[in-house]
């Protein structure tokens, strides 16, 4: 939050396997009302399409698990909560595969000013929470690391 706070920017999340798991742990942090806008769970993958605005024929073509998906959700919690910056949370967390992919498999995706973006594939294992808690600490860990590059400056 402090990199977020002293840049001027503001975050906002959308979540799916985390089911609100990040929003919690941003929220945990004193001044995080400095910066974060909010969030969407999405846990639902028709919600994906009508709060976080996912294309709905991108879900049917490869299901909500997938790196374009997460992409799509980063930008749609940027835009529906106004926000610099948007980071997002799809994936399976167990205990059973879904859609095909297997459980542990997680894409983060993040959407910043300036067209910044990026995607990230996780192989995690262990059980539910572990997943969980595992996907939050990589998606504040790549929201850290674009914003050290330092280059981005707030939306308009």
């Amino acid at each position: 939050m402090a990199l977020l706070r002293a840049r001027g920017h503001t975050l906002a999340v959308a979540e799916s396997l985390t089911g609100g798991l990040l929003a919690a742990t941003i929220v945990g942090v004193p001044g995080a009302s400095e910066a974060f806008r909010g969030g969407l769970v999405v846990y639902a993958t028709d919600l994906k399409t009508r709060l976080a605005g996912v294309p709905p024929e991108l879900l049917d073509a490869h299901g909500p698990v997938h790196p374009d998906v997460a992409a799509a959700l980063a930008a749609g919690a940027r835009r529906a909560c106004t926000a610099d910056w948007g980071l997002a949370t799809t994936g399976v967390a167990g205990p059973d595969p879904q859609g095909g992919q297997p459980v542990g498999t997680v894409y983060l995706g993040l959407a910043g000013p300036d067209g910044l973006g990026e995607v990230r594939r996780l192989a995690l294992s262990g059980d539910r929470a572990a997943i969980r808690e595992g996907t939050v600490t990589a998606a504040l860990a790549l929201l850290t690391g674009a914003l050290r590059l330092g280059n981005a400056t707030p939306a308009e």
